[in-house]
């Protein structure tokens, strides 16, 4: 009995509250902390999972702040990426664009936080962080795009109600595939009648299909070229850069509108004469070798341009920021082993935050902190998403249709991409393309606003990229919470 009665306290989550303080602009911001999990109900009420968080919330202050629910992607990842990057009270500071040396790693004040703006409530997806299923519920019940949209809805709106924010300006930040379920989220929370007021996307991804190199879509192959040729700008591979990297990607991107996806559609009826003229650009523009887009027909994946653009130098560079280079492992193989820029960034990242979040923020040492749910056995994760089935069959992976119908029947809905050329994880010339077949008219596109950045898929380890996103997000608040 004392054993059951033991285990009903700890399912209803434990939560290790600490003081914090952030300096912005020269004002010291006082916080109330809290981190841990608290127990997360179905539609019934009744408890499906221990919800891992930490929350920051302005000290002694009855101001009604706006909040922000922000998240990471994978899937399926932890938020520690934008907690001790860019969002919370404290950064670690990267050799950015080069490896950062073994601990110790230097963490110190983030003036870039957006705290003196908004309170702040950082999620981890259940499998993450200390977020586990409880009673009858499986790992399996949340791990999905539907299921991980329904997951993350449930707590936002149980959150709300806890803090009493049912009033406040709201906000949702996703960052890689956050984006994806940013959209999803948006959508399921609006249909609950619990209306964002913007949300705000790093590194966006709406269509996951077009990613993934499939059979017979194309589509990859167009919206990955920009950030190839923006990555052999950056190495000095092109030898016309223009004037700028925006004027040469401008000449790029109209390439690729113009002549590069009418040479794909041809498909084989081009002749050998258009062949070589659009081979020839192709390597004008991407730095890889006129010969090499022969043979792959037009064709080259991402993993095969990492390995191809700096072989000659026995270099790799990198899928997460095209900026980082790292050895190359095999010359002879036509794919990357490895990610040079995940391989610099993660270790400083993940040992910084788990420092932190136990010494700091004083999380219960006797909880295991994961980081990713691919590490645990048997993660899979189900990529079907309702409207994407047709014939049983899955025809895409997209939430575009989610952000669609939200801003649709919210015309008030603001979203704010934040781009990095040089990310080749999710390129901004997707995103471009997605936001381009929304069907939205004129004046409620203008409710999506698209900034970009000379960084990659985590922005924010540019240090000259960390003001601009600071001043970026701030406006956005700013001009969306009055």
């Amino acid at each position: 009995m004392e054993k059951e009665l033991e285990l009903n306290e700890l399912q209803k989550g434990e939560i290790f509250t600490s003081k914090q303080s952030v300096i912005i602009n020269g004002k010291t911001i006082n916080l109330d902390a809290e981190t841990g999990t608290i127990q997360l109900r179905d539609e019934d009420d009744k408890p499906i999972a221990l919800a891992g968080f930490t929350h920051y919330k302005k000290t002694d202050t009855n101001e009604n702040r706006p909040i922000v629910f922000a998240f990471n992607g994978g899937p399926l990842q932890a938020s520690f990426w934008l907690h001790i990057g860019i969002l919370g009270p404290k950064r670690v500071e990267t050799n950015d664009p080069y490896h950062t040396n073994p601990a110790p790693y230097k963490v110190v004040n983030n003036e870039f936080s957006i705290l003196d703006k908004a309170d702040l409530v950082l999620i981890d997806p259940i499998g993450t962080g200390f977020s586990k299923p409880i009673g009858e519920s499986k790992f399996e019940d949340f791990w999905g795009v539907d299921q991980d949209i329904r997951g993350i809805g449930l707590f936002i709106e149980q959150f709300i109600a806890r803090t009493e924010k049912y009033n406040a300006p709201k906000y949702i930040l996703g960052e890689s595939y956050g984006t994806l379920r940013s959209a999803g989220v948006t959508k399921y929370l609006q249909d609950r009648g619990v209306v964002m007021n913007g949300v705000i996307m790093i590194g966006a991804v709406l269509e996951m299909h077009n990613l993934l190199f499939g059979p017979g879509n194309d589509i990859c192959y167009l919206i990955h070229f920009p950030t190839y040729a923006a990555t052999a700008w950056y190495h000095n591979k092109v030898k016309d850069k223009g004037e700028s990297l925006e004027s040469f990607l401008n000449d790029v991107r109209k390439f690729t509108e113009n002549e590069y996806a009418l040479a794909l559609f041809k498909g084989d009826q081009l002749t050998d004469k258009e062949k070589n003229t659009v081979a020839q650009k192709l390597e004008d523009y991407s730095g890889v070798s006129k010969e090499y887009w022969l043979k792959a027909n037009f064709r080259v994946s991402n993993s095969e341009f990492f390995q191809e653009l700096l072989r000659d130098t026995g270099l790799t560079v990198g899928r997460l920021d095209s900026r980082y280079t790292g050895v190359n492992e095999n010359l002879l193989s036509q794919f990357a082993l490895t990610d040079p820029a995940g391989d610099a960034i993660l270790p400083p990242i993940i040992g910084a935050f788990k420092d932190y979040l136990y010494n700091d923020l004083s999380a219960g040492k006797h909880l295991t902190y994961t980081p990713m749910a691919a590490t645990r056995p048997n993660f899979k994760w189900d990529w079907r998403h309702s409207g994407n089935i047709v014939w049983n069959a899955d025809l895409a992976v997209s939430t575009l249709p989610d952000l669609t119908s939200a801003m649709k029947r919210n015309p008030n809905l603001k979203v704010l991409i934040l781009n990095g050329y040089y990310d080749v994880a999710t390129v901004f010339y997707g995103v471009e393309y997605s936001i381009n077949h929304m069907g939205l008219d004129a004046e409620l596109k203008k409710n999506i606003i698209m900034k970009y950045y000379e960084s990659g898929h985590t922005l924010y380890v540019h240090e000259p990229s960390r003001p601009k996103i600071k001043n970026d997000i701030d406006e956005f608040i700013d001009q969306t919470s009055k």
